[in-house]
């Protein structure tokens, strides 16, 4: 195959790509909502879950000596 073969008349196909063009919608993206309580729930969690790696993190490395 070579490049003229290849290579086409965009002028002739450009009436057939119209005709058999899709039709695309663009729906402007819904703003993600989240319950105060879910996102309150979600960074204690975070938090409480950065604790206790940290305070097992330091037990492992024999840090806590009380």
């Amino acid at each position: 195959m070579t490049a003229e073969d290849v290579l086409y008349d965009a002028e002739a196909y450009a009436e057939d790509d119209l005709d058999n063009a899709d039709i695309v919608e663009w729906y402007e993206a819904r703003a993600v909502t989240v319950p105060t309580a879910v996102a309150t729930g979600a960074i204690v969690a975070a938090f409480a879950l950065g604790v206790l790696t940290a305070v097992g993190a330091l037990a492992l490395m024999g840090r806590l000596d009380d």
